[in-house]
């Protein structure tokens, strides 16, 4: 059964997209298309932020471009052989959180502790350390969209047919890339929109002519976490699964449950 993964491809110390690898334990073929380019933003501000962890009671990295961020900040100012000698030392002795196993482990690699991924999510992780410290925020990156994203999605539209599901891994991804899903899908996609999940045989059936590999469920839209799922419901979209956290074992989990058959045509 093919899924459809709205993300750019990670490569773990296997060589391998850990969504792929856990996706397909569960026999789901998995595809991977990014919806999402990055442009970095005030970098020089969060240099100077870094070089002065007295003033900060600690850390937070929301993502993994938020990481990369601050590894460009050393790079490129010259900071590795200061960080190195006193800076690490010092935001090591005090509270490094992060969002997530992905952006925990990116933090490592520049020598810093963390805490809080496991947590599941930003808003679980803003419970947790809003009442221990006053932040102070900066943002040192904007999405926009990728630029192969409508070609690379009728790629695959034309070649794989529709997904059995759809997952979406931020607001922003969805924004940019449900225009052409819908263009793509045509008047069944909006069909769902309207009807919801009380009628998944009926849009099931909408959908069945479309696939290539006959399967019996519908197109399902899954979510990497609340926030996301937010953003699909405000767009009248039924949401069938969320992940429980934003991990490959979490999201295969859950896709897995929500095309179990349940009474679906």
């Amino acid at each position: 059964m093919k899924v459809l993964l709205l993300k750019d491809a990670k490569e773990d110390d296997c060589g391998q997209d850990p969504y792929i690898r856990e996706l397909g334990l569960y026999g789901l073929e998995a595809t991977l298309i990014p919806v999402l380019s990055f442009e970095f933003l005030s970098l020089p501000s969060f240099s100077e932020k870094l070089s002065h962890p007295e003033d900060y009671g600690g850390l937070i990295f929301t993502s993994p471009r938020a990481v990369e961020a601050a590894q460009l900040c050393l790079e490129k100012n010259n900071k590795t052989e200061v960080w190195e000698r006193s800076l690490k030392e010092k935001w090591n002795a005090k509270s490094v959180y992060v969002v997530g196993n992905a952006t925990a482990s990116l933090v490592s690699k520049i020598g810093l502790d963390t805490e809080g991924e496991t947590c599941g999510n930003a808003e679980k992780l803003a419970e947790y350390i809003c009442s221990r410290i006053a932040m102070e925020s900066v943002t040192v990156y904007q999405t926009i969209p990728h630029p192969g994203i409508q070609g690379n999605l009728n790629s695959y539209y034309s070649q794989q047919g529709v997904p059995a599901s759809i997952t979406f891994f931020s607001p922003s991804g969805l924004t940019y890339s449900l225009k052409h899903i819908q263009e793509l899908s045509g008047d069944n996609i909006d069909q769902i929109k309207t009807q919801g999940p009380r009628h998944l045989k009926q849009n099931c059936l909408q959908l069945e002519l479309l696939r290539k590999d006959c399967t019996d469920a519908a197109t399902m839209f899954a979510a990497i976490g609340p926030t996301t799922a937010h953003a699909l419901a405000a767009q009248g979209l039924p949401v069938s699964c969320t992940a429980e956290s934003p991990t490959p074992q979490a999201l295969a989990t859950g896709i897995r449950k929500a095309l179990q058959p349940h009474g679906c045509c």
